[in-house]
């Protein structure tokens, strides 16, 4: 493999310095587009869906549509920015460019710290579908245990992080690319079920005869636990940066990635709730292979419910790939331990991946010891944690978007450029503190939103502090280091 620098002298991406801290641009636009549904079809859609139901019944559709609505402004605001300046450190270094060095360490290690709980959540709840596949079908037999299965499942994708990021690619394109077909086989089952050509739902749309048990209140808590579920969709922002042609292929991404994302997720939520009741649609093995029992097709169901682990296991993947990312860009800008920007002679930053990974193994071991205590407690706390995200990205790109017309008026200063500016920029803010005042009516959304907002301010402390010790000449960076115009381009 040729790698071109420029204006840097040549080098290859598979056999970089031992020394070296650049990542290389080695993904393909159509590993970027997969990449960005297989960090959003995970366990928000496989799992998480069910749990909407269950809180706000049929009204569980209003929340996503909204979600929906306003996840496709939120990736045209990262696409724009990311075609403006694709680094790895993404809407961090967007924040830091904004708003100055707090902002950027702030963002930075909020999402590095989400996406390591996430990580953990994952692997336990992939662990704990494939622990009843194996109840299910081995008939007694010796299972291996949830927690175990969990640690197993981290060291193999910690494994497969540490392939150069062209191999990497390759492989989570693959793995996105059977949830994609799986999800469609499912919508054209759930149709054909509520057409009545498959057996087992005589219902037709009745259950829609009590569209919302919980009022307002259920559609806010479920608005949430919907915004969850759609976060992972910015790791193209963050993939951007080791992607070939950046701009096209962000652009590109952005375009089909979000109207996707939205099909497949109201899509596969609408069948939940036509077919299946509030009280059905939370069973641990996830509504997905519940719906297919309900059709009388077990081994469907099983079928369906392997898949889901395997959506998990992809969306795992996908975050320990963009969390080791951001870790190595705050390292880069000084925000966090030096060692941390350090990559091998394949370009991948494996101590940042390491760490990354640390995390969901001491969770792991932490939840065995001490069972539904330990996750549960650390995703009550980071389970707002997209919404500050998604406001960090809004607030971003409309600063910088006015700044940049300001400095070169009448000058298309992007090759991506946020539809109908302003209006759709400041209707995406509107729409985030909407969610934030009606999640404040449910007392559990509450507390989370809080909590959320307690971990932001505490690092955002700690970043006054850190920030004023990195040398502005280090922070204040239009880009990331290995991210910027001399990127090395993999051809």
């Amino acid at each position: 493999m040729k790698t071109t620098v420029t204006p840097a002298p040549e080098r290859s991406a598979e056999h970089a310095p031992a020394d070296s801290t650049k990542t290389v641009r080695g993904l393909k636009q159509r590993q970027l587009t997969m990449m960005g549904l297989g960090g959003a079809i995970g366990a928000g859609l496989f799992l998480g869906s069910g749990k909407g139901v269950a809180v706000a019944g049929p009204a569980i559709l209003v929340s996503y549509i909204v979600a929906g609505a306003l996840v496709i402004l939120v990736m045209w605001m990262i696409g724009e920015l990311s075609a403006a300046n694709p680094a790895s450190g993404a809407f961090s270094t967007h924040a830091q460019n904004a708003f100055g060095p707090v902002a950027g360490y702030t963002v930075g290690w909020l999402y590095w710290i989400q996406l390591a709980v996430v990580t953990a959540a994952e692997a336990g709840g992939a662990a704990t579908i494939l622990t009843g596949i194996l109840h299910n079908t081995l008939d007694g037999a010796a299972v291996p245990p949830t927690w175990l299965l969990g640690l197993i499942f981290m060291a193999v994708f910690t494994t497969i992080n540490m392939f150069a990021v062209s191999k990497y690619g390759e492989f989570e394109f693959w793995f996105a690319f059977i949830k994609v077909a799986v999800i469609l086989a499912f919508l054209l089952v759930g149709v054909l079920m509520l057409i009545g050509v498959i057996p087992g739902h005589a219902g037709g749309l009745s259950n829609f005869a009590h569209f919302a048990p919980s009022g307002l209140s259920g559609i806010g808590a479920g608005l949430l636990i919907v915004i969850f579920a759609f976060g992972g969709t910015e790791i193209v922002a963050i993939a951007a940066g080791e992607t070939q042609d950046p701009q096209r292929s962000v652009a590109t991404a952005i375009r089909t990635v979000a109207w996707r994302i939205c099909i497949f997720y109201i899509g596969s939520v609408f069948v939940i709730v036509a077919i299946l009741e509030p009280s059905q649609a939370d069973p641990p093995e996830g509504p997905f292979a519940a719906v297919l029992n309900v059709a009388g097709l077990p081994a469907a169901g099983n079928i369906m419910a392997l898949i889901a682990v395997f959506a998990l296991l992809s969306a795992l993947n996908a975050n320990i790939y963009a969390a080791s990312r951001m870790l190595h860009s705050l390292s880069q800008r000084g925000y966090a331990p030096g060692a941390l920007m350090r990559t091998g002679r394949n370009s991948v930053p494996r101590r940042a991946v390491l760490l990354t990974v640390m995390f969901g193994f001491v969770a792991g071991i932490l939840e065995a010891i001490f069972p539904g205590k330990v996750l549960d407690t650390l995703l009550a706390i980071v389970g707002s944690t997209i919404i500050v995200i998604w406001i960090s990205i809004a607030a971003s790109q409309i600063t910088l978007r006015h700044r940049r017309d300001r400095a070169n008026p009448g000058v298309r200063s992007t090759t991506y450029r946020m539809p109908l500016f302003p209006f759709l920029s400041y209707l995406a803010v509107a729409m985030l503190v909407v969610i934030i005042v009606v999640g404040m009516l449910d007392a559990a959304t509450r507390t989370q939103l809080l909590l959320t907002l307690t971990a932001t301010v505490i690092i955002a402390i700690t970043g006054v502090f850190m920030t004023r010790r990195v040398p502005s000449d280090r922070a204040d960076l239009d880009a990331d280091a290995d991210h910027s115009d001399h990127a090395p381009t993999v051809r």
